[in-house]
């Protein structure tokens, strides 16, 4: 297989970051890390190839004390209770990870300490001696988080002594206004205390001559990383005077730990040599980690890209056995109805109350086309609502429930045959055949979003095929014809049900059940599966709907939930459904509406005109007639994101120059009162041209 940088690699190993065990999962997580990297095994293992996914609880450090201490239990207790439920939610919403371990496992704290003394023994780390908060009542020196003060930026009190929340300063303990130890009260005491450093510095020429060989990275990481190395890397703490974490095994250092950020990445290592444990052959882990045809890719959120792509880096070649990172897919941040997700206020959405509302395939997929791949999405129940029953129920799931419902009817539930084929069958498994290919590319690319939309289009041309073919009609009067169309939808079917499966692997194994077929969906090959169709008197299993529609009633709770939280931090009050009053345009008469002609449009191409912020130039297909609209939307979405979706467009409008390029109609939107901008939209597939009553 072939990476971005041409390199030939034989196996894979695949991560998401480490979640920390102090709280559960929620949507950021999963749109981070967790689901494009699902989505991109489940892949791999169908292209048959050698790939393993690691993962595990982040289970170290002062937050997690912190919590333990004011729970009144011990933070293995804590960790315990969280490791159990992000296993299980993440099973529950189907990431397929190989092994999910945990850093307070033995083998990690062995892994660990071997790694952190290879790195002690090459003279990497340093002791230098710092001042720090200690508190007499508590008997403790007292790590950043359980300091806390008032912001010497921003003068609001509640300041942690790593960052202040309110401003988002970076701080040092030391800087803290009115300082106060978080589990006393109590104010803490100066004193001298000894850590070791690692001396990034020695490895920053050795990083950025790496990094220069990753242009294929993406913008937001490389870009990050320029930035640090612009400052000049220094010295980092990697011990720390805590209780709670693996001790530090260097003599004289026994009553320290090692810092949680140097550890935690080591337990991609040390997961892997447990899941080598599991399967019965210790030594395979070494494989993935110390041969130089394994392609290691990590998966991450923003947040992640220091630790991943410049320290990380420098600890593996500072250790100098174990291969480097190939890819850094790193993922913009989720918001939650236009604001930024806060756990403390719980205006979050949690996956483990989602999963006991709905099933996990329509988040899935919408988590999918709306990732965060280069800039920041977000999540609301309405678009949520929207996709599942315009996307998958009426396009995708609505293809598979007419094609299987029409051979039950009419041909015994039995795949017919398949005889001389015209021009939109052979367009149609043309389409098929190169539908593997196309989406898989996206795939390897990590670009989800677009792979989610191309796997959609495919069911989108299938209906279209279904209905200029007319099988309702040739099964009367031409009934070879409609044995054949019937045929072909039935070869849809069963390839779209490969291609959904690493997206929707929940719907896919249903389908596959309707199609009569006792194998594993999972299992089946990527490449070619457009090719195969099922044979002539196949008998197939019983169709049931694939997806249901979601009701108002279903998300209104969850909205109305998550408006209260914002107007409670606002100091309003807002009822369950309340209209806001707007002023009204004055009214009009309808010969005035008529004269204007609203008409369904398909977007075929998207781009940014050059040298403006605010315009998209947008090529639209009006059923045969192509046009092209200049509109001012680019702040609002990204060009892949509007390609193959049907918007409203007013059809009549004079043509009009933008920057020198002619627009012939214009689109419609919503405005709110933010600015911001929503796309008009159909809640059912309509033919393009389609006039709007």
């Amino acid at each position: 297989m072939k990476s971005a940088d041409q390199k030939s690699y034989q196996r894979l190993l695949v991560t998401s970051a480490l979640p920390y065990a102090n709280g559960p999962i929620h949507l950021g997580h999963l749109a981070g890390a967790y689901l494009p990297a699902d989505v991109y095994v489940r892949y791999q293992r169908a292209r048959k190839r050698d790939v393993i996914f690691i993962c595990g609880t982040d289970e170290h450090g002062v937050p997690i004390s912190i919590i333990a201490e004011k729970a009144g239990i011990t933070p293995q207790q804590l960790v315990d209770r969280f490791w159990a439920d992000h296993f299980d939610t993440f099973s529950r919403f189907g990431i397929s990870f190989d092994n999910f371990s945990r850093t307070s496992a033995a083998i990690h704290h062995q892994t660990a300490k071997e790694f952190f003394k290879v790195i002690y023994d090459k003279n990497y780390l340093v002791e230098r001696t710092i001042q720090q908060f200690y508190c007499t009542s508590c008997n403790r020196f007292l790590a950043d988080r359980f300091v806390e003060g008032t912001c010497p930026h921003c003068k609001q009190a509640g300041a942690r002594g790593d960052q202040c929340e309110t401003c988002g300063s970076s701080l040092e303990q030391t800087e803290l206004i009115d300082p106060y130890c978080k589990v006393c009260g109590r104010t803490p005491v100066l004193r001298e205390t000894r850590h070791l450093f690692i001396k990034l510095n020695e490895f920053q020429q050795k990083l950025e001559t790496w990094l220069k060989g990753k242009k294929h990275w993406k913008k937001n990481v490389l870009k990050y990383c320029r930035g640090w190395f612009k400052k000049g890397l220094g010295e980092r703490a990697v011990t720390r005077d805590l209780s709670w974490g693996i001790p530090v095994p260097v003599e004289g250092y026994e009553d320290k730990v090692i810092y949680v950020w140097f550890e935690a990445p080591i337990g991609y290592i040390s997961a892997t040599k447990e899941w080598a444990d599991k399967i019965g052959q210790p030594d395979r882990w070494q494989d993935y980690w110390c041969r130089d045809d394994t392609q290691l890719v990590h998966f991450i959120g923003k947040d992640n890209i220091v630790f991943h792509a410049v320290i990380w880096p420098a600890m593996l070649m500072g250790h100098g056995q174990f291969v480097l990172p190939a890819e850094i897919p790193a993922n913009e941040f989720l918001n939650i109805h236009g604001e930024k997700l806060s756990t403390s206020r719980n205006y979050a959405v949690w996956l483990g109350e989602y999963l006991e509302q709905f099933p996990p395939d329509p988040l899935r997929y919408y988590l999918s086309v709306n990732a965060p791949e280069t800039k920041d999405a977000d999540f609301t129940w309405e678009e949520f609502q929207q996709r599942n029953n315009s996307e998958l129920a009426d396009i995708l799931g609505n293809f598979v429930n007419r094609t299987l419902t029409f051979a039950r009817k009419q041909y015994a539930g039995r795949v017919p045959p398949c005889h001389d084929l015209d021009a939109l069958d052979e367009s149609m498994l043309a389409d098929l055949k190169q539908a593997p290919e196309k989406i898989g590319q996206l795939f390897e690319q990590f670009e989800l979003r677009k792979a989610a939309y191309a796997l959609i289009d495919v069911a989108r041309t299938a209906n279209k095929y279904f209905n200029d073919q007319e099988p309702w009609r040739s099964v009367r009067e031409n009934p070879q014809k409609g044995q054949t169309t019937i045929h072909i939808c039935i070869q849809v079917v069963k390839t779209l049900t490969v291609l959904m499966a690493p997206i929707l692997p929940f719907s896919a194994e249903k389908v596959w059940k309707m199609l009569g077929l006792a194998d594993d969906v999972h299992e089946q090959p990527w490449d070619g599966c457009g090719e195969r169709p099922l044979s002539a008197g196949h008998e197939l299993g019983l169709e049931e709907i694939l997806f249901k529609k979601i009701e108002d009633k279903q998300v209104q709770p969850e909205i109305d939930r998550l408006r209260s939280i914002l107007a409670e931090d606002k100091g309003q009050t807002m009822s369950s459904g309340e209209n806001q009053k707007r002023k009204q345009a004055p009214g009009i008469v309808y010969d005035d509406f008529a004269r204007v002609e609203l008409r369904v449009a398909r977007v075929v191409s998207a781009a940014r005109v050059e040298k403006t912020d605010k315009l998209m130039q947008l090529k639209i297909d009006l059923g045969g007639e192509e046009r092209q609209i200049v509109a001012g939307i680019a702040q609002h979405y990204q060009p892949d994101e509007l390609i193959g979706r049907q918007i409203v467009v007013v059809a009549n409008l004079q043509p009009a120059i933008v920057r020198g390029i002619e627009s012939k109609g214009m689109l419609l939107a919503a405005e709110d009162a933010d600015g911001k901008l929503a796309l008009l939209t159909l809640d059912r597939p309509a033919a393009d041209g389609a006039k709007i009553k």
